[in-house]
């Protein structure tokens, strides 16, 4: 008898489930990797327009730990199935480097809702889709004021790739900066109709040196070099654009317009991290920390004193907003 009950308990320890500790999650190991993608119009390595967007997409990588990718796409359809590709893959954000991205962006928005589709200008917006403004004409009204300042010969050129709203908006503030110095400043503006060829940008300088203009400010991208090429071969003086380029034409490069675009997409890239993406523009200038005109300590001291003033003095006013400085759009 002794040995059945013993039996009989052993099959009932068998039969009756054990319970066991479940494992605690670690919430962090839940949360997915965050995907960031990239279409830009040209090569990153302009040194300029498309190198500060690859630089930010970098430092989103290495902020917040993100998955990133990058295309360069140069025609509307590139762009369409650049950031639809994106969206196929379920990426959290994607960037489309310029005013020409719009179109693409509201596409694919559309088929895609759970990706955030950012341009990096223009006015178009939808649930997922939103552009950031960067106000760049703050820093051309100045490069206009300082042109206007030291020229000899009273024109200035400018030099644009595509001609585009976003840049036909930099070279009205460039003109209203001079013009604010001297109301018969004249402004010689050529467009090359691509940002890609040097050459083509630097025969359009040098027809405008030709013409009589002693500044020349440029929006050409990576055809920008060919700007500064025909400024030193003529000894003329320049601006950067977007990007700090005053070291690569030393000897010429008065000042640059500059964004700070990294810090830029970063601060959208944790609000769509952080669920808290709204479809709305944002305005981003010199009060935001974006937007600045850098100096070359080496040119400036050749200026005269009282434009330097003067340069300082409406900065100021663009910063409390007693300076109106104009937009094309």
């Amino acid at each position: 008898m002794k040995r059945i009950v013993v039996l009989i308990l052993s099959i009932l320890a068998l039969a009756c489930p054990r319970k066991t500790e479940t494992p605690q999650t670690n919430p962090a190991s839940l949360k997915k990797t965050m995907k960031v993608g990239l279409l830009t119009p040209g090569s990153i390595n302009d040194n300029g327009w498309n190198a500060i967007a690859w630089e930010g997409l970098q430092r989103i990588r290495k902020e917040l730990g993100a998955e990133i990718s990058h295309q360069e796409t140069t025609t509307p359809p590139q762009m369409s199935e650049g950031f639809k590709s994106y969206g196929a893959k379920d990426y959290d954000l994607a960037f489309g480097h310029g005013f020409e991205f719009q179109g693409p962006a509201k596409e694919a928005g559309a088929q895609y809702p759970h990706t955030i589709f950012i341009t990096t200008s223009g006015n178009t917006l939808a649930p997922n889709v939103a552009p950031m403004v960067f106000q760049l004409e703050q820093a051309t009204y100045l490069l206009g004021v300082i042109a206007a300042g030291e020229s000899k010969t009273g024109k200035a050129g400018l030099v644009g790739g595509i001609n585009l709203p976003s840049i036909a908006s930099t070279f009205q503030a460039f003109k209203a900066g001079a013009q604010s110095v001297n109301p018969k400043f004249e402004v010689k503006e050529v467009y090359t109709g691509n940002f890609d060829d040097p050459g083509a940008a630097k025969l359009a300088t040098l027809s405008l040196i030709n013409a009589g203009c002693d500044f020349i400010f440029h929006q050409a991208n990576e055809a920008g070099r060919g700007v500064f090429q025909a400024c030193q071969e003529r000894k003329v003086r320049c601006f950067g654009s977007n990007k700090n380029q005053n070291d690569l034409a030393p000897d010429v490069i008065v000042a640059s317009a500059v964004l700070d675009v990294p810090s830029a997409f970063v601060t959208i890239a944790k609000k769509v991290r952080d669920h808290q993406f709204k479809p709305e523009i944002q305005y981003l200038g010199m009060n935001e920390g974006i937007v600045s005109l850098v100096w070359n300590d080496a040119l400036k001291p050749s200026l005269k004193p009282e434009t330097v003033n003067e340069v300082a003095k409406i900065e100021q006013g663009i910063r409390d907003g007693s300076v109106n400085v104009p937009r094309g759009f």
